[in-house]
């Protein structure tokens, strides 16, 4: 139960709250939560990456506008709420959307645009570095990145002194700390899960394998410094506060926890973090995380092995779309909508037509789509092109519409997800939903669990996602017990009775959502001849 209002304004005076901020790919949200763990302002700033020579980036100007803003709009939502300035706090997290690659030179310049998750780029990195360390390495990961610059023959790379994630760069230029959580350093290079330090054996390989480019460092020498949730990661320096805060009202040595990527904070934010537990993370992007009981018999390209960020390991399913295709097509339902002089909210529109998915016939009524606005690597996509077909004899009305492009959007995940259940033999009590996928109530969920087989479970909290859970994170590390897992502070101190609502699968939503499969598997083909030949 959240703090009365004094109690709540004295504890943001006293500094005994936590602050978190998460840059997601099209928002970054800042949330002030108080002694309870509960949020109690918010703040939030829209913004959009660029393709810029064929690479999905976003530009350090913009992340700092970005990050600026945001924070700026939690403190005047205090100020408007309590009629008080934030000038301390407890602790401060920092998270962002996952890996990619950010290289800086001896004197702290980036040498190439920050290149995000969301780049295809790497599949020749992936497939060597994947049959080199028997270990999946995902095209996305920090790794694949610098070593396909490597094979290009890019001129930055002997000029590298430091490599890390969006998370880890603002940190280490609010604190001065190179340092990555260990849930997102496990998507920078594999970790060993005894040591919970790099894998040292393929530390190694690497660097054999570069040893006749006769650059001029090592690779342990650009990795940053892990650390495990609960740990101290620095303290906001007077440097840190002027970017962070423009007012200035903030004050420097706040400590802050280890910055950690969104995958990380989506399974606190969801209390995902023990064995037998999974959470689904679906916006511009879909993963699912999977908590595991034991190792995985062999190394599959679909899968990413990573660690939550207590260091436990975690199978991962990443699908680079999911919601962009059907907003467009939203978009292009307002725009109808405005043409005929009618006047409508989004989330009514959302509601509406999202809803009329669940009237649909089980498998789609026939009805094909593809959202690949970008590449997908699950199905071997380096780009994308989304698109909609159906036969003659397909059943094409609103309905089976809505519901085949909220299904296509669990495509490329349903195919990982697939590997885990039915050949490792993974099993899940349940799964964890948040992020937009899961706004209309109760719609997001039961495709989910079609496409699942799962029961998924949506707390009121999910709508904060990895802003909280970041700020979870601060709070752990400001506020556990000696020897409290993190497991145990989110069980005791934090989702105490919070079961969420649950909505378990519908045998015919299931049978439908596989025979649908059989359809976006044959369909491959057509979407690879469109990428072949619509430039």
């Amino acid at each position: 139960m959240s703090l009365e209002l004094n109690d709540i304004k004295n504890s943001i005076i006293n500094g005994k709250t936590a602050i978190g901020i998460e840059l997601g790919s099209t928002r970054i949200k800042t949330v002030l939560i108080d002694s309870d763990n509960t949020p109690i302002a918010s703040g939030s700033y829209d913004w959009e990456n660029s393709c810029i020579n064929n690479i999905w980036t976003y530009s350090l100007e913009d992340i700092w506008k970005g990050l600026q803003g945001s924070y700026q709009k939690m403190a005047d939502n205090v100020k408007n709420q309590f009629g008080i300035t934030i000038q301390k706090t407890g602790a401060i997290g920092i998270s962002a959307m996952m890996h990619g690659y950010m290289v800086f030179d001896k004197a702290g310049k980036q040498l190439v645009p920050f290149r995000t998750w969301r780049n295809n780029i790497t599949d020749q990195s992936s497939k060597e570095l994947t049959g080199l360390f028997d270990y999946p390495i995902p095209q996305r990961w920090s790794i694949a990145h610098l070593y396909q610059a490597i094979l290009n023959g890019e001129e930055h790379v002997s000029d590298i002194d430091h490599m890390t994630t969006l998370a880890g760069y603002i940190h280490w230029q609010l604190t001065g700390r190179k340092v990555l959580g260990i849930g997102e350093a496990s998507g920078v290079f594999p970790i060993d899960p005894e040591s919970k330090e790099f894998d040292p054996k393929m530390v190694e390989q690497f660097n054999q394998l570069i040893s006749s480019k006769n650059l001029p460092w090592r690779l342990e020498n650009l990795l940053p410094e892990i650390l495990v949730a609960g740990e101290k990661a620095g303290q906001l320096t007077e440097a840190g506060v002027k970017l962070l805060d423009v007012s200035g009202q903030l004050s420097p040595g706040i400590p802050m926890c280890p910055p950690e990527g969104d995958a990380g904070t989506g399974m606190v934010a969801t209390n995902s973090v023990e064995v037998r537990t999974g959470n689904v993370s679906a916006g511009t992007s879909v993963f699912a995380m999977i908590v595991l009981e034991k190792a995985l018999s062999r190394a599959y390209p679909e899968i990413d092995l990573v660690t939550t960020p207590a260091g436990k390991p975690v199978a991962m399913v990443h699908s680079n779309n999911c919601t962009s295709d059907y907003d467009a097509w939203m978009d292009l339902f307002t725009e109808v909508i405005k043409t005929l002089g009618v006047k409508i909210d989004k989330p009514t529109l959302y509601d509406t037509l999202l809803g009329m998915a669940c009237q649909g016939d089980p498998d789609c009524g026939g009805l094909l789509a593809y959202g690949y606005v970008s590449g997908e690597h699950i199905t071997h996509f380096s780009e994308g092109r989304p698109m909609f077909v159906r036969s003659p004899g397909s059943n094409l009305n609103l309905s089976n519409f809505m519901r085949v492009h909220l299904f296509t959007s669990l495509g490329a995940l349903k195919t990982g997800l697939s590997i885990l259940f039915d050949k490792e033999a993974v099993r899940l009590d349940k799964i964890m939903g948040h992020g937009g996928f899961f706004k209309t109530k109760e719609v997001g969920q039961k495709i989910m669990a079609a496409a699942t087989n799962v029961p998924v479970s949506v707390m009121e909290t999910a709508g904060e996602g990895g802003a909280w859970g970041i700020a979870l994170l601060a709070s752990f590390m400001l506020n556990r017990t000696e020897s409290q897992t993190l497991e145990d502070f989110l069980k005791q101190r934090v989702f105490a009775g919070e079961t969420g609502s649950s909505v378990s699968p519908d045998p015919k939503d299931v049978a439908g959502f596989n025979e649908f499969m059989k359809r976006y598997n044959q369909g491959l083909a057509i979407e690879r001849a469109a990428v072949e030949n619509l430039n």
